[in-house]
């Protein structure tokens, strides 16, 4: 593959194609992750936060249990709670009881929180853009098709001592593209991975 990855953390030799691989995959999102980390600081809310407030944007006027909103955040939060909280505290968030069932706590996105996501737009569509601007459309295709082919593997239980979110389990003699990738060294594409 490339030298980017061999200057980036001073290695040579890998030893497969695929630890080479998830390296990048895991250096990659971290510079993505940076990416926006600094978009989000500049608005005074962390990643998390913002992932928060676009979840309740979703279904303004409604709001949603934490159960749920944990369940829709792109990265897992360990304390969806205190999130809230640091929401609530700064206006952006409020909780109320349902009136079905008064033990349930519904957060809902307040006008301030979508007057923040409004002003957050074109620093998030131009943190979207820098991004972006490394990698062709056809390519971000394929990496999505990749990336979801990963983390949906590893989501529905990639063994059998893994249940998916569902509950469900999976057979660990299953295989998807990315094994049969992962095996023959080809993407679906004709894209050689090692």
């Amino acid at each position: 593959m490339g030298d980017a990855l061999r200057r980036r953390i001073q290695q040579d030799r890998f030893e497969s194609p695929l630890q080479e691989a998830i390296l990048n995959l895991l250096i990659a999102a971290d510079s993505v992750r940076d990416v926006f980390d600094r978009a989000c600081a500049e608005f005074g809310i962390t990643t998390s936060q913002y992932n928060v407030l676009r979840i309740l944007r979703g279904v303004h006027p409604e709001g949603h249990p934490r159960g749920e909103i944990s369940r829709r955040m792109v990265e897992r939060a360990p304390d969806v709670t205190r999130l809230i909280d640091r929401l609530e505290k700064q206006g952006l968030v409020m909780r109320d009881r349902t009136e079905r069932d008064r033990r349930l706590s519904l957060s809902r996105i307040t006008p301030a929180g979508l007057e923040l996501l409004e002003r957050m737009g074109p620093r998030m569509r131009e943190a979207h853009e820098q991004i972006a601007g490394r990698i062709s459309e056809g390519d971000r295709i394929e990496l999505s098709r990749i990336c979801e082919g990963i983390y949906d593997e590893l989501v529905t239980g990639a063994n059998s001592s893994t249940p998916n979110r569902e509950g469900l389990w999976k057979s660990a003699g299953d295989t998807s593209v990315g094994d049969q990738a992962v095996n023959s060294g080809v993407l679906p594409s004709g894209r050689s991975i090692r």
